[in-house]
C-alpha cells in the first residue's frame, strides 16, 4: 500500500533546488518517497491523504531544537544589571549546587519539548537544553531518556548529552560574570557523551543518530576541545558547539588564552566540515566585535568558516530577542557558508523564525531584497540536510526520506493568497500544521499527536515551569524573591 499525500501547492525538488508544483501529490511507499508530480489516479489499496488548501513541504530541520521548557521565555526581557541574577551565584556553584528537577521531571520536559517540535512542523531535530537547572550538565541516563522519548513519538533526531568543564557564575552582585571551572567533570562528561553515542548507535533505531554536543566554547578547556575533535573523528559524528555568539565569550577567551573563538577552533582541531556552529554572529568582521578585535588578528572569520566547510545554525528569532543579528544572511551565503536553521527558544516555530530572518536581513543590509522567503525555506530544509551530510532529507523527490509537512493556508486570517511561501511566512506560523509525516508515519494530523494527551501535557508543564522559576531565586546572587527577580510587566491591581 502507498500513501498519496496531496495539496494545492507542493514544494518539490528538481534540478538541484526547490520548485513549486500546483495541485500535486507525493507518493510514499514504506519510509521513502517514490514519486512527486501532478495528481494521478490511485492504485487499488492506495490511501489518499488530501490536505487541500495547504502548502506541502519537506519536513523542517531544526538543528538547535529547543528541548527545554523555560529557555528565552523571559531571560531576554531586562538589562544587564537585572539579568545578572539569572547567572549562578558563586555560593550556589561551590556549596548548594543540585539538580532542580527529578529524573522523571527531566524526562517529562524532553517529551513535552519533542511534542512541541512536532506540532510546529519539525521532523528532524538536534535538541538543545540549558544546563541552568542541572547540578552540572546532562548525563548518560538523560540521553537514554531522550532517545526513548524521540523514538516513541517517531521524531527523527540527532542526539547527544551536553558536557562542559566550566560554568558562568556571578561572584558578587557588583562584580562581572566569570567562569568557574571543574575540569574533572568536563572529562567525565565527554566520557559519558561518548558512551551514549556508542549506545545509541548500537540501539539501531534508523531515526536516531549520535552527535557530540559540548556546551558553549567559553565553558570548555582547549584540552576538552581537542578530545572532542578526536572523539568525533573516531565515532564519525558531527559536533555542534555554541560559539561566536556573544561578547562574554570573546572577552573570556581573550583573557584566558589570548585567542579569538575561530583561532581556538582551528588550534584544537574542531574547525572543519563536521562542525555546526549555532548563531555565528560575532565574527572578527562584525560590527559587534569592532572594539574586541586585535588589529593583528590574521584572516577573516567568515572566510575561515567557509573554507573549512563549517555549517552555521542561524536562529533569527532567538537572536532578535537578545538584540543581535546575522551580518548578514546574504553575505554568509555569498561567502559559501552552509546556513541551516534552528529555533533555540520558545516557541520552536521555524515559520515564525524564517519571517523574522527575512525582515531582519532587510534592516541589516538596508534593502528589501536582502533575503527572500524562499532562501530561508531552503535553509530550513536543504541547508539543514547539507549541514548533516544527508542527501535524503530536506527535499521531496523520489528516493528521499518520507518526511513532509503540510501547512494550511485556508484560514481567513491568512488573507488572500499571493505566493504560498510568502503567504505562509508573512501570515502563518508553525501552528498551521495540518499534517506531518516522518519516515512515512503520520506524527501529526489536524493538531493531534497520536497517543498524546495535550491537556495533561499542558498542566504538568505549567507545574514544572513554576518549580523552575522558584529555583532562580535560590541561585540569584542577591537571593531575591521571584516577584523582584522576575517582575511582571504591570503592577498588581490595588484593592
Amino acid at each position: 500500500m502507498a500513501f498519496r499525500v496531496r495539496a494545492d501547492h507542493v514544494v518539490a525538488f528538481q534540478d538541484g533546488g526547490h520548485v513549486l508544483l500546483p495541485d500535486g501529490e507525493v507518493v510514499i511507499e514504506g519510509d521513502v518517497v517514490t514519486a512527486v508530480g501532478p495528481r494521478a489516479d490511485p492504485n487499488p489499496g492506495d490511501e489518499v491523504i488530501e490536505t487541500g488548501a495547504s502548502v506541502l513541504l519537506p519536513g523542517l530541520i531544526d538543528l538547535d531544537a529547543l528541548a527545554d521548557i523555560d529557555h528565552a521565555v523571559f531571560d531576554s526581557c531586562w538589562g544587564a544589571a537585572h539579568s545578572a541574577g539569572l547567572d549562578w551565584s558563586a555560593d550556589w556553584f561551590h556549596n548548594r549546587r543540585r539538580d532542580v528537577l527529578t529524573a522523571a521531571e527531566r524526562r517529562f520536559v524532553r517529551h513535552y519539548a519533542f511534542v512541541q517540535l512536532l506540532l510546529h512542523g519539525v521532523t528532524t531535530a538536534m535538541p538543545i537544553a540549558a544546563e541552568t537547572h542541572s547540578a552540572w550538565a546532562e548525563t548518560f541516563d538523560d540521553g537514554v531518556d531522550m532517545a526513548h522519548a524521540a523514538s516513541a513519538l517517531g521524531l527523527r533526531a540527532y542526539l547527544g548529552t551536553s558536557y562542559r568543564a566550566g560554568v558562568r557564575i556571578r561572584p558578587a552582585a557588583t562584580e562581572p560574570a566569570t567562569v568557574a571551572w571543574n575540569e574533572e567533570l568536563g572529562r567525565a562528561g565527554l566520557a559519558d557523551a561518548v558512551r551514549f553515542a556508542e549506545w545509541l548507535r548500537d540501539l539501531g533505531d534508523p531515526l536516531l543518530r549520535p552527535v557530540l554536543l559540548p556546551c558553549r566554547i567559553e565553558t570548555l578547556t582547549p584540552e576538552l576541545m581537542k578530545a572532542t575533535a578526536a572523539a568525533a573523528a573516531r565515532l564519525g559524528t558531527k559536533v555542534r558547539l555554541h560559539c561566536l555568539q556573544g561578547r562574554f565569550e570573546w572577552i573570556r577567551l581573550g583573557e584566558r588564552y589570548r585567542r579569538t573563538p575561530v583561532q581556538l577552533l582551528r588550534e584544537t582541531g574542531l574547525l572543519g566540515p563536521n562542525l555546526l556552529v549555532p548563531h555565528a554572529i560575532y565574527l572578527n568582521s562584525s560590527r559587534c566585535t569592532a572594539d574586541l578585535v586585535d588589529a593583528g588578528d590574521p584572516g577573516d572569520d567568515l572566510r575561515a568558516l567557509a573554507d573549512a566547510g563549517v555549517a552555521i545554525v542561524h536562529c533569527p528569532l532567538t537572536s532578535a530577542r537578545y538584540g543581535s543579528a546575522l551580518e548578514s544572511f546574504a553575505r554568509y551565503r555569498a561567502a559559501g557558508v552552509t546556513i541551516a536553521l534552528g529555533t533555540d527558544s520558545f516557541p520552536p516555530d521555524l515559520v515564525r523564525g524564517m519571517d523574522y530572518g527575512v525582515n531582519i536581513a532587510k534592516l541589516v543590509d538596508g534593502r528589501l531584497d536582502a533575503a527572500s522567503a524562499g532562501a530561508y525555506l531552503t535553509a530550513a530544509t536543504l541547508g539543514g540536510a547539507r549541514a548533516l551530510g544527508r542527501t535524503d532529507l530536506g527535499r521531496l523527490a523520489p528516493g528521499a526520506a518520507a518526511d513532509l509537512v503540510a501547512f494550511s493556508l485556508d484560514d481567513l486570517r491568512d488573507g488572500v493568497l499571493e505566493d504560498p511561501i510568502r503567504t505562509l511566512l508573512a501570515s502563518g506560523s508553525g501552528r498551521d500544521v495540518r499534517l506531518s509525516m516522518i519516515a512515512g508515519r503520520v506524527v501529526v494530523r489536524d493538531g493531534v499527536v497520536p497517543g498524546v494527551d495535550i491537556s495533561a501535557l499542558r498542566t504538568e508543564a505549567q507545574r514544572i515551569f513554576d518549580k523552575l522559576l522558584r529555583a532562580y531565586s535560590e541561585r540569584d546572587v542577591l537571593r531575591r524573591p521571584r516577584p523582584e527577580l522576575l517582575p511582571p510587566e504591570y503592577p498588581d491591581f490595588r484593592r
